[in-house]
């Protein structure tokens, strides 16, 4: 699946939006990222019903970092 601007951009939100989380949960930025990373793939996963390896690979390919 060709991620657009509105797609990524949602990926993005959620990555963010759990690795917050995860800091305010007192895990490190490390942890925090895996965890962002994963609740983006379950998300596109969803959306594309891609599998899983498939939307991870994808959203790895973001480039997502913690801010």
């Amino acid at each position: 699946m060709m991620l657009d601007e509105t797609s990524s951009r949602m990926l993005a939100e959620a990555y963010d939006e759990t690795v917050r989380d995860a800091v305010a949960q007192g895990y490190n930025l490390e942890v925090a990222h895996k965890e962002g990373i994963t609740a983006a793939a379950m998300f596109l996963s969803s959306l594309s019903g891609a599998e899983d390896s498939s939307a991870r690979s994808q959203v790895e390919g973001l480039g997502l970092r913690p801010n």
